[in-house]
């Protein structure tokens, strides 16, 4: 059996190389605010290895299991997943434009469907419908009427916010973590040794 506070140290380091990950999240989304341009090609190239990398992983593991009911299906979509890999990864501007496209369509879709659903039912989140669905419709017809210039941020812009609020996940999970670890620890030794006086009674004592 582990030592406690061996474990409680290990704990808290790995909470800290938590709160270290999301502070790298953090500073990447920043960046990738500021240069969005570079953020959208970054991410389709991202996208472009994932689907390549995936492909390949896929046709390995239908080879794999060859002779079984699933086995051309997963081929034809494994070969369909490194196609798409590569031509993300030749043409990220191309890709980026389709995209964005797409993204602005199902803005519009979105939009529309919450706006007649919110008049149609008339629930009781009305209000808050409402206003969902006109700020989709808003975002996709921006999206629309600037396109294919729209492609150079839209996508960074929203790769850049989504790294934003995960490193700011990851970063209060690592300091909460660490801070539970420290109070558990705290109150192990004080239920150990109930006569030695905590750390900042410790501290107020000496003062």
């Amino acid at each position: 059996m582990a030592d406690p506070a061996t474990e409680g140290r290990r704990l808290s380091r790995s909470f800290g190389w938590l709160a270290l990950l999301g502070t790298l999240l953090v500073v990447a989304g920043l960046v990738g605010l500021v240069y969005t341009g570079v953020a959208t090609l970054t991410s389709m190239i991202l996208f472009g290895w994932l689907l390549l990398i995936g492909g390949i992983v896929g046709l390995l593991h239908a080879i794999d299991s060859r002779g079984s009911d699933y086995f051309w299906m997963g081929v034809v979509v494994a070969a369909l997943n490194i196609a798409a890999g590569i031509v993300v990864i030749r043409h990220p501007h191309g890709t980026a434009e389709a995209l964005t496209m797409f993204a602005a369509l199902l803005f519009l879709t979105g939009g529309v469907f919450r706006l007649v659903g919110s008049v149609v039912v008339r629930g009781p989140q009305f209000g808050w419908t409402l206003l969902q669905g006109a700020f989709g419709l808003l975002l996709g017809l921006l999206v629309l009427f600037d396109w294919p210039h729209s492609s150079l941020y839209v996508l960074g812009l929203f790769f850049s916010l989504a790294l934003l609020f995960d490193g700011l996940g990851l970063i209060a999970m690592g300091v909460g973590g660490r801070r539970i670890v420290s109070m558990v620890s705290e109150q192990r030794v004080t239920d150990e040794f109930p006569d030695q006086p905590r750390g900042d009674e410790q501290k107020r004592s000496q003062g």
